[in-house]
């Protein structure tokens, strides 16, 4: 599936969903129908359509076996770390950043289009800044300067390492705790009911698998081994 039609898929889902566009305001986010086990369901539903995978049988409570039926890789996601990724701005300072804190290269790059569109100059209302867009107080506890771009990546990764280290290794957990906070996570067991950031892990999954296939053969065929997409729907 092209970029473009991802895209449009992304789109498709908001309108089923009902969800505002990314960029709300966090402190204000709006719950979704994820707040309920039917909505749980559904966002599972919609998450594994973009993911291209079969949801997890439902229960009662499906965050209570979300993601069980599939064991996170050691990466926290489905593409070989240490390979070449797919063609993108910053391409070579990417694939270092991922090798280096063992990410998917797809998964961070799919991370930086959602948060800059690889604008090195980016910056957010909130004072984010840079291609991975860090705040001023996480850029300087990561030891980066959010303003150089290979630094901003750096720090990206690390960032990303440490949520995927904290839930598990799950790409969907630790996208949600990068845009919404781990506290938030911890608090709701799972990606929240916030719509910005439902939104948001689903663009970035679906971006990420978009660099995957795009990817060299070498990193298509490593991937292909792999445990098959870890992601948690919860």
């Amino acid at each position: 599936m092209s970029v473009d039609a991802t895209v449009a898929r992304v789109a498709q889902l908001e309108a089923m969903l009902g969800l505002s566009p990314a960029g709300a305001p966090v402190g204000t986010p709006q719950t979704t129908t994820g707040t309920t086990p039917a909505g749980k369901s559904r966002f599972a539903a919609q998450l594994a359509s973009v993911a291209g995978t079969a949801p997890a049988a439902a229960t009662t409570d499906p965050s209570l076996t979300a993601g069980a039926t599939a064991t996170p890789s050691a990466t926290g996601a489905t593409g070989a770390t240490g390979a070449k990724g797919a063609n993108t701005p910053y391409a070579a300072e990417i694939d270092a950043a991922a090798a280096k804190y063992k990410v998917d290269p797809a998964l961070l790059r799919g991370l930086i289009r959602q948060e800059s569109n690889f604008n090195a100059n980016a910056t957010s209302p909130a004072g984010a800044r840079g291609l991975t867009q860090l705040m001023p107080g996480t850029a300087a506890a990561l030891g980066v300067d959010a303003s150089v771009p290979a630094q901003a990546i750096e720090g990206g990764a690390k960032y990303l390492r440490q949520q995927l280290d904290k839930f598990g290794g799950d790409p969907a957990k630790a996208l949600a705790a990068y845009n919404a906070g781990p506290g938030a996570v911890q608090r709701y067991g799972g990606v929240p009911p916030f719509a910005e950031t439902q939104d948001y892990v689903r663009k970035v999954l679906a971006y990420a698998a978009d660099y995957r296939q795009a990817a060299p053969a070498a990193t298509a065929g490593a991937a292909s081994v792999t445990t098959p997409l870890p992601y948690s729907t919860t």
